[in-house]
């Protein structure tokens, strides 16, 4: 079969021998994939091993054999693969076992995957391929950052510095869902069009004063993944006693703030990232009920793959970029 690996230190699309379903395990035919931000940084991580390794963590197929033990699944089931390896309840934090899918495990970048049926749900009949095939990383994050962190509830209002990214769609169409009101940042004035036209009430331009552009409005919730570049603004628009939620940081790691501001303001700071199988099922529950739709930005076939990792590095896209693998 086709894959995208990681082999000796390059990316590369080669012939990779075909996966056979162990016990407890399905072999899913993969129709799509997502490709994630964490994708781009796997190669720096994986170094120059010879042994090549398929990478991706999304994606979305039809069960095209079932090993022994399986209950629930059948040969002709479309599903989408859940890439939050063994955290299945709802939790404050991961388990000590919890991994993402793509590394040091095979991904989703390829013609097949063998993977645990613990780890596939039932492909939602409203959405695409492209949609189901890009969903759950990206979905689960948002879903957790704004439901079981943020706590976001009907009138709060919402501030997501970043426009464009995946999760930053989904987190403009859940809290919509929910009543919310959502305010957003970015340097392009297209992906802040983009962000009105799925729902976003204002989008504001990052390199303007924030603290002038929102005097008339009190922020409940932040949410941000951009990082050491966003903190300290975010915090700034934040009302006294507010809430935000850090699921990321595509800027610096590191960050310096005021801490006695901080505790003064009583403001309340929440790591997040991915999500349990059990927030999964609620979102795709979430996104049935509001006929929700993943936001995609461009499909690109496997085979030029090195394309969309590159478009996707550019920071140019608006939701989600998809690898189309049959």
């Amino acid at each position: 079969m086709k894959a995208f690996v990681i082999e000796s230190g390059e990316l590369k699309v080669k012939d990779m021998e075909e996966p056979q379903a162990k016990a407890g395990e399905v072999v899913v035919a993969l129709k799509t994939a997502g490709i994630n931000r964490r994708d781009l940084g796997l190669p720096n991580r994986y170094g120059n091993r010879p042994e090549a390794l398929i990478i991706g963590s999304d994606g979305a197929g039809v069960i095209e054999a079932v090993g022994e033990v399986v209950s629930g699944f059948s040969v002709g089931d479309e599903v989408i693969i859940n890439p939050a390896l063994r955290w299945y309840g709802n939790s404050d934090a991961p388990p000590v076992e919890f991994d993402i899918l793509g590394m040091p495990d095979h991904g989703t970048f390829a013609e097949k995957i063998a993977l645990s049926a613990e780890q596939v749900e039932k492909k939602p009949e409203f959405l695409s391929w492209e949609e189901a095939g890009s969903l759950a990383l990206a979905g689960v994050t948002g879903y957790r950052a704004l439901f079981t962190k943020g706590e976001v509830k009907e009138g709060d209002t919402l501030f997501i510095p970043g426009a464009g990214s995946g999760v930053a769609t989904y987190l403009i169409q859940f809290a919509k869902n929910a009543g919310a009101r959502v305010i957003v940042s970015s340097r392009s004035e297209e992906k802040r069009n983009h962000a009105l036209e799925i729902g976003a009430d204002r989008a504001i331009v990052t390199d303007s004063d924030w603290l002038q552009e929102l005097a008339d409005e009190t922020v409940d919730l932040v949410i941000d993944s951009v990082g050491a570049a966003t903190f300290n603004r975010s915090l700034e628009v934040l009302k006294k006693g507010g809430r935000i939620v850090i699921f990321g940081a595509t800027t610096d790691d590191n960050v310096d703030f005021n801490l006695r501001s901080f505790f003064y303001g009583q403001y309340q700071l929440f790591g997040s990232t991915m999500g349990s199988r059990e927030e999964l099922r609620a979102m795709l529950a979430h996104m049935e009920e509001h006929g929700t739709h993943p936001v995609v930005d461009r499909v690109f076939d496997l085979e030029h793959a090195q394309e969309a990792f590159d478009h996707l590095g550019s920071g140019k896209q608006f939701g989600k970029v998809v690898l189309r693998l049959k």
